[in-house]
Order: structure tokens, then C-alpha cells, then sequence
């Protein structure tokens, strides 16, 4: 069950926002083993102050950057994850032009009872 969070320069076309669900999504079911009806995300859009990202720290980004926040069940191995985002950065390459470098995405990865979908109830725990 990932809960996923875009947050993204508010010039990004609706297009675009279209296609980075997409592709984000299409890389938890085939790389991470996410199940095929589990779509949760929330895209937010930013103006240049609200997001923040340093055009230079480790790569150099441009004004297109966007930040992809994953909270999913932990257990995922090391070498799942380095092929989720590559998967995600190439995906968004491919369909929407968008640099990888410009593609940030950090996993939080929390235990199964820390999951309510609903009813006040833990579903994946007995």
C-alpha cells in the first residue's frame, strides 16, 4: 500500500501531471510489487517559493523539479528500490521529457499497523 506525494512547480501542465501519476504508478506495480487497484496519491502544485529544492546539491536541477515522496510497507530490497527509481526518472523521461536529475524521490518506509484504510480499523493486522 503506497501513499504517494508530488509536489510540483505550479507551471507543470495538466498533461504532465497526468502522465507523473502514470508513470508513478505503473513502477510500484511492476517494479515494487505494489497491488494493481492501490492508487493513492496526492499531487500539489507550488509556486517558486513553496518548493524548495537546491538547484545544485548532488546533481544539477532546473525549474521543472519535483519531488516524489513514497510511504510504503517496509521490506523492499535494496536493489528493488534502486530499479524503482530508475524506473520512475526514465518513465517520466520518456513521457514527459522531464530531465532525471530533475526527478527527486525519497521512501518512507513504515511497518504494516501503520496503515488505516478506513472504518478506524488496521486492516493488515490480525
Amino acid at each position: 500500500m503506497p501513499l504517494v506525494r508530488v509536489d510540483l512547480p505550479a507551471s507543470t501542465p495538466p498533461a504532465d501531471r497526468e502522465a507523473i501519476v502514470e508513470v508513478i504508478y505503473d513502477a510500484l506495480v511492476t517494479v515494487a510489487g505494489a497491488p494493481a487497484d492501490d492508487k493513492f496519491m496526492v499531487v500539489t502544485e507550488h509556486d517558486r517559493a513553496g518548493l524548495v529544492l537546491d538547484p545544485h546539491y548532488v546533481v544539477e536541477r532546473s525549474e521543472r523539479a519535483l519531488i516524489v515522496q513514497i510511504t510504503l510497507n517496509a521490506g523492499r530490497t535494496v536493489e528493488v528500490k534502486k530499479n524503482l527509481y530508475r524506473s520512475i526518472a526514465d518513465g517520466l523521461h520518456d513521457r514527459i521529457g522531464l530531465r532525471p536529475e530533475d526527478v527527486f524521490i525519497s521512501l518512507v518506509e513504515v511497518p504494516k499497523e501503520n496503515w488505516s484504510f478506513g472504518l478506524g480499523e488496521a486492516q493488515y493486522v490480525d
